[in-house]
């Protein structure tokens, strides 16, 4: 027999074995290294970390459009627009990221929690006074820039195939930190010439990338899961929506039948608004291309700024001291934006082979409707609240009636012309 002490060595040793198999050097299973952007996930669905990490930007956006409502200048607006294109860009960043080379190990969740934090302190910056708070707003900022730097850098530390891909990502992101920390130290005058150039260092890295992975015949597509990511996020900015209808409404004294029905067609725009872009653009697959991709992920910006000036616009609506007809200018702008922003959108969408005849005219119909919107804002017509708002709802019905009448015409010609296929087929 074996000596006890053999066999509990032998034991023993197996069990450290088995340690450094899963938690050695060489497998880091429990930190978890960046997976390899080209290690696809079939039918991955959006995580439970992923929308963890929505929540914080539904105050970040939240408190953003709330200073816009207090201050609807060109000022109050240009910082509307800085503040939102940044603040999309880290979680950008941050989704892509995780839809690229996420896993479920430490990492992942370390990262997404100091991503998290940041966002929470930039909110709690946003809501400062004095002259303090910019420079403490743009701290922050640096401070995202220089993780969301990291994050892409740090692919290329783990696997050096990556390297070369998120050089451009190191480098340029690294130049717009610099710009960021140099714009604390000039004039106001100069700070608008500089964002500009920032946004330009954080958006383009991508499209450098692509050349270099079209070198090596290697593409990235949108992927479905990121791509409801997407629209996970414009759920976020149509709460936005919500609560503008809501705080709008409840200043209004006293709550009355009047009152209550400008709230119904305030809501309604609201649910056309959301009717018409879950319709024509959820639950569709993107075009394959990086540039496809790319063009679909930056319209979002335009359209979901479009949506937070609606919600400050409906906002004003209900101000009982606002002065005649503000905010209507903005709110036909917006939407006129807004409605533009999907029907290109669509053109970079794929949509099954029996709808693709009515998909132009579809299209059209939105810009015709966003040309009205914008025709509107040059004449002048005194309508009380109310038909102003049922005038909208008006014109966002016929527009929703239009469109369905067109798909569900092709449905129900689709499926006559099959069900004649199948009896001349029949013996």
């Amino acid at each position: 027999m074996t000596p006890r002490f053999i066999q509990y060595f032998c034991i023993d040793k197996n069990f450290h074995l088995s340690l450094r198999m899963r938690f050695g050097k060489g497998s880091l299973a429990w930190w978890g290294p960046p997976k390899k952007f080209d290690t696809h996930l079939k039918e991955r669905r959006v995580s439970w970390l992923e929308l963890f990490y929505d929540l914080v930007y539904v105050i970040a956006i939240a408190r953003i459009t709330h200073h816009l409502a207090q201050d609807v200048t060109v000022n109050g607006f240009f910082e509307y627009v800085c503040l939102f294109a940044l603040i999309f860009w880290g979680w950008l960043n941050g989704s892509l990221y995780y839809d690229l080379h996420g896993n479920e190990g430490l990492r992942t969740r370390l990262m997404t929690l100091w991503q998290m934090m940041i966002i929470a302190a930039l909110t709690i910056t946003i809501d400062q006074s004095g002259d303090k708070r910019l420079f403490n707003v743009t701290i922050v900022f640096m401070i995202m820039q220089l993780f969301v730097t990291y994050l892409w850098w740090s692919v290329g530390f783990y696997d050096r195939s990556h390297r070369r891909y998120n050089m451009p990502y190191t480098i340029l992101f690294l130049f717009a930190l610099a710009l960021m920390g140099l714009s604390l130290s000039i004039p106001d005058s100069w700070r608008k010439v500089i964002f500009p150039l920032i946004v330009l260092c954080n958006y383009s890295p991508p499209f450098i990338a692509n050349e270099l992975l079209l070198r090596s015949s290697l593409t990235l597509d949108l992927s479905s899961s990121m791509f409801e990511r997407l629209g996970l996020f414009t759920i976020i900015v149509f709460g936005e929506l919500v609560a503008g209808v809501v705080n709008g409404i409840s200043e209004m004294q006293p709550l009355d039948f009047y009152t209550w029905l400008n709230f119904a067609l305030a809501l309604s725009i609201v649910f056309s608004l959301w009717w018409i872009f879950f319709t024509l653009v959820s639950n569709r697959e993107v075009k394959k291309g990086f540039t496809n991709a790319t063009l679909l992920e930056l319209l979002y910006i335009p359209a979901l700024i479009s949506l937070g000036l609606i919600a400050v616009s409906v906002t004003s609506f209900f101000d009982m001291h606002r002065e005649l007809h503000a905010g209507e200018k903005m709110f036909a702008y917006a939407v006129a934006t807004y409605l533009a922003c999907i029907s290109v959108m669509m053109g970079l969408l794929e949509l099954p082979e029996r709808f693709l005849t009515i998909k132009r005219p579809m299209r059209i119909s939105l810009l015709i409707t966003a040309f009205a919107f914008l025709i509107s804002t040059f004449v002048s017509i005194n309508l009380d609240l109310m038909y102003y708002l049922l005038a909208i709802v008006v014109l966002l019905v016929v527009e929703i009636f239009y469109l369905n009448s067109l798909y569900y015409g092709t449905m129900e010609a689709g499926e006559t012309s099959e069900s004649s296929r199948e009896t001349q087929a029949s013996p």
